[in-house]
């Protein structure tokens, strides 16, 4: 490949310290504490209980050999939590830059305490501020928000902005009423105005409630509803006729049932939009689906073999480093393979563009040697 390619998706491993230093001195005392034991690394979560975090940082590692050789803080990949081993593991991966996101603090989005959550949210996006600050090019953050009320969420907006973070991370439930009502209609407003993404991720969007049938495993095709219902009710709800130009991103949802998905919303509309009453929208739900929302995905051949189904502008390839679940370290050789049915202009935005454009990354920077 001539260009830089990006993840849209990668991720930290939150270190011990980093809902305890850089949280609010009132909070420290509830603060996410890290617990070292026989089972595994885990964050006791007040509300929770314990989140084990090797299956997060399993990239790299065969399945059956996660849970004996992930024990302890220092056999995970220390690039999850100190910035200056995250370049090395980039160049392996064939990757020039990343769009960070956290690990426990998807978990936290669904924490039943939305007073918990601003006190968790505040420290990690001092942290992973400081996390970027060391490649500003390379490792671009995503900042939380509780959204406990819409004003205290464009006030965090703003605040994130300004830590030079790229993008703001969404709970599924918000502390008041639900994202398709009115009064949130200034918060997208501002989304707008600072030019900066929100973003939807799987596992973070199912509120306290979150829930599987069957096999723990279930939970590996069911959290897309999750990320499906959070936009079908945008949709409806008029959100994006009232704001065409907010950006929304659905993060690690996969690609592939974007076009039968789109044309179900199409359906609901024709046969069942008098339930919408009077708030009619002007165009088809799929125009919004395809023009507002961007989608991130890794290994979903579907994807790109259906990118004429679908606005290819808004498909942003991830290698979702460290987790379990990444392409990490042989996305190249996945990309060869995958990207073959694809013409040279879509695999170049899928891959670079899309990501660059929207997260205003200036491509100029990264060496030659880098892109491969």
């Amino acid at each position: 490949m001539d260009f830089p390619v990006i993840s849209a998706d990668s991720h930290v491993t939150e270190p011990p310290n980093t809902y305890i230093d850089y949280a609010d001195p009132d909070f420290r005392d509830r603060a996410p504490r890290l617990a070292e034991e026989e089972e595994g690394v885990a964050f006791d979560i007040e509300g929770m209980g314990k989140f084990r975090i090797a299956v997060a940082a399993g990239a790299g590692i065969p399945p059956e050999q996660r849970t004996e050789r992930l024990k302890n803080m220092s056999d995970l990949h220390r690039s999850g939590w100190d910035s200056r081993y995250r370049l090395e593991d980039q160049k392996k991966d064939g990757v020039a830059a990343e769009i960070i996101y956290p690990t426990v603090g998807m978990i936290l989005c669904n924490h039943p305490d939305i007073d918990f959550k601003v006190g968790c949210f505040n420290a990690y996006n001092r942290w992973i501020a400081e996390y970027c600050a060391f490649a500003p090019n390379h490792l671009l953050g995503v900042g939380q928000t509780a959204m406990r009320a819409p004003q205290e969420g464009i006030r965090d907006i703003e605040a994130i902005k300004a830590a030079g973070l790229r993008g703001v991370m969404m709970p599924g439930v918000p502390g008041v009423e639900d994202y398709d009502s009115p009064i949130y209609d200034d918060f997208w407003a501002a989304a707008v105005e600072n030019d900066v993404p929100l973003a939807f991720h799987i596992l973070a969007v199912g509120g306290h409630e979150f829930k599987y049938r069957g096999e723990k495993v279930n939970i590996f095709s069911m959290v897309l509803r999750g990320v499906q219902d959070v936009i079908g009710m945008m949709i409806f709800g008029g959100v994006f006729e009232r704001h065409p130009k907010l950006k929304i991103v659905c993060v690690e949802g996969d690609a592939g049932w974007l076009p039968h998905w789109g044309h179900r919303l199409d359906r609901a509309y024709v046969e069942h939009r008098h339930h919408l009453g009077s708030r009619g929208l002007t165009k088809m739900p799929s125009e919004y689906f395809f023009e507002n929302i961007y989608f991130t995905f890794q290994d979903d051949p579907i994807a790109f073999r259906c990118a004429d189904m679908m606005n290819w502008k808004r498909l942003m390839w991830a290698n979702d480093f460290p987790h379990s679940d990444a392409t990490w370290p042989h996305s190249q050789k996945i990309l060869e393979e995958q990207t073959r049915c694809v013409t040279e202009e879509q695999k170049r935005a899928i891959l670079c563009e899309n990501a660059a454009d929207l997260y205003k990354i200036d491509l100029t920077v990264f060496d030659k040697a880098i892109a491969v």
